[in-house]
Parts: structure tokens; C-alpha cells; sequence
């Protein structure tokens, strides 16, 4: 059986523990072994940290101490998956740079709240499979800071103010041995039951995420 560790907390806004249980009932219905902690401290022992197959962080707007991040970063290089949405992955801490490059991207703001539309890249995945090409959201949209080097499976285009350009989504990344995803879509659980398409999609992220 797979073992995935859920870590929840932070910004009640993001209503971290209603995702969790949302994405804890999805991975245990995909025969995951799921275990949930509301703090960072199980990023402090690498060797348990290493016999998971997933990592998924809905925390927003803490702090990742040294230790901690070279414990998750250890786990993720040696093989360990990597996924989550929206500022619980891409707002988790504010000092350490190096976090967000194994992520792909820094939230830095979302002038923009209301509808927009995402549109697919011609990336053929199995997490944007069946999907539609393109369709409209309402949500924050997030404009970010990303690593190049992603593989970018969705996107829109920012059009706000002084704010012009073609924003990613979703991506996919490679830390080291390991598979990263992410998706800027999912702002509160609601979401998730609004859009069952993208929360399907999230978890097929997730499952691609902890293939070793």
C-alpha cells in the first residue's frame, strides 16, 4: 500500500483542514495509506520521510526551519512525490528560496479575483487527460514567479492593469528523483466541489506525483 503524509495548517483562509480531508478521502479511495499533522515537524526526520511515496502541504504563510527543509528536500531528490495547489504549496514559507525552486514557482500576489479562463497546453499527460481545452474558472488567479524549466500543462493569460502576459497553471517538475506537481487552482475547499474536473485533475497530479 502507497503512504502519502499530509501537512496542514497556517492561513485559516485557505481552509487547510477541509482540503485536507477532501484530498485525504480521494488518496485513501486510490489505495493510499494516508497519514495527516497539523505542523511541519514530520519534515524533521528524513529517514520516515523517505518511506513515503507522496508529500502534500496545504500549509500557508509559515516558516520551513533548515532542518526541515533538508529533510523534505532529501525525501523528494531521493524519490519521494511532491504535489499540492494553490498558496498551500506555493506560500508555505517565507525564507527559503530554495523551496520554491523544488516547487516551480512563488506566489507573489493575485491583483485579479474573479473569472478567467484556463486553457490547456499541447503537453499530452495523463493528468490533463479528457479534460476540456479550455475552461473558465472563479477564483484568485495567481500571478507567480516560475522555474523555466517546469513542464507546463495549463495556463492563462494575465490581463490586469499593468499586468500582461501568459501566466502558468499547472506544472510538472523533476527534483532530482523525484515528481513535483503543482496547481495555482483550488483557493478554498469549495472549489474542489464547484470544479470536479480540476479536483479530478488534482488527484491524478497527486497519483502521478508518487510513482517512484
Amino acid at each position: 500500500m502507497k503512504k502519502a503524509l499530509i501537512l496542514w495548517g497556517g492561513w485559516e483562509g485557505h481552509t487547510p483542514e477541509e482540503t485536507t480531508r477532501i484530498f485525504a478521502g480521494e488518496l485513501e479511495a486510490n489505495g493510499f495509506d494516508v497519514s495527516l499533522e497539523n505542523s511541519l515537524k514530520s519534515l524533521e526526520k528524513p529517514e520516515a520521510l523517505g518511506e513515503l511515496d507522496l508529500i502534500v502541504p496545504f500549509y500557508t504563510m509559515g516558516e520551513i526551519s533548515g532542518k526541515q527543509w533538508e529533510g523534505i528536500s532529501e525525501a523528494v531528490r531521493g524519490g519521494v512525490g511532491l504535489a499540492g495547489v494553490h498558496g498551500g504549496l506555493s506560500d508555505v514559507t517565507s525564507n527559503n528560496a530554495e523551496y520554491y525552486w523544488m516547487v516551480g514557482g512563488r506566489f507573489v500576489g493575485h491583483p485579479y479575483i474573479g473569472e478567467y479562463t484556463v486553457r490547456l497546453t499541447d503537453v499530452k499527460s495523463p493528468i490533463t487527460e479528457g479534460m476540456k481545452p479550455q475552461f473558465q474558472y472563479d477564483s484568485e488567479q495567481y500571478y507567480m514567479l516560475v522555474d523555466p524549466a517546469n513542464t507546463v500543462l495549463a495556463e492563462t493569460t494575465y490581463d490586469y492593469k499593468e499586468y500582461r502576459c501568459t501566466m502558468p497553471v499547472v506544472w510538472t517538475k523533476m527534483w532530482g528523483a523525484g515528481r513535483v506537481f503543482y496547481s495555482a487552482l483550488g483557493h478554498v475547499a469549495d472549489e474542489f466541489r464547484k470544479y470536479p474536473d480540476v479536483l479530478a485533475m488534482t488527484v491524478r497530479g497527486m497519483l502521478w506525483a508518487s510513482v517512484k
